[in-house]
């Protein structure tokens, strides 16, 4: 934020894009919700071998199967990327004047009495982020839990979505509603906001799928 203050297209599409790659972010909260609902202890040692050592008894270190979560990752990253340099792009070509800080989107584009810039923003916004949202929703806890390959941990994410449309809706509100929030109060909200919602996910991926017929990865 403090290095795209006086860039805003920047600092509008970083934070859009924090939303896409937060699901990867959340990984460690799985793990631990994971842990407690198998009775392990919850602690600093599932984080680190989550994110150091996971699945240190895989045979096959190339397959598609152990590096997943990275393809996905990766993935999200470059949708990110892709956001940051669409925003980037529709606000400098479309804006009436420069917008280069905080105060000059307000006032030349939410504020804006011609046109619907604001408005575009916000609509090209959730056309790219709907996708990301069905895609991820239930992915990557299903990929740290079961030994599934990406596509079709996806498949799935978009099936439960497709399933049960209202109250898929409903969370990714809630989702867009508290990160805002957090992001509002200068980020330091987030400390409480992502925790709450990386558990949250686990839990809903664990009410919504059927995953008994599926091999389980080693618990971290």
């Amino acid at each position: 934020m403090i290095v795209a203050y006086q860039q805003f297209w920047w600092l509008a599409g970083a934070l859009s894009g924090f939303l896409l790659v937060a699901p990867v972010l959340a990984t460690s909260l799985y793990a631990l919700s994971r842990a407690r609902e198998r009775g392990e202890r919850p602690d600093l040692r599932v984080v680190l071998k989550t994110w150091l050592n996971w699945q240190d008894s895989h045979f096959n270190k190339w397959g598609n199967d152990y590096w997943c979560l990275f393809q996905f990752g990766t993935l999200l990253a470059l949708a990110a990327t892709g956001w940051v340099f669409t925003s980037a792009a529709l606000i400098t070509l479309l804006a009436p004047l420069p917008v280069q800080n905080p105060g000059d989107f307000v006032q030349h584009v939410v504020l804006a009495k011609d046109g619907l810039l604001f408005e575009l923003w916000l609509v090209l916004g959730g056309v790219l982020a709907a996708p990301i949202f069905a895609s991820t929703v239930i992915a990557i806890p299903l990929l740290l839990d079961r030994r599934v390959t990406l596509m079709r941990a996806v498949l799935t994410s978009w099936q439960v979505v497709l399933s049960n449309p209202v109250a898929m809706a409903v969370w990714a509100f809630l989702i867009m509603g508290l990160t805002a929030l957090g992001m509002a109060s200068l980020l330091l909200g987030l400390i409480a906001v992502i925790p709450v919602l990386g558990h949250a996910s686990w839990h809903a991926y664990r009410d919504l799928v059927d995953v008994s017929s599926l091999a389980e990865r080693e618990s971290p």
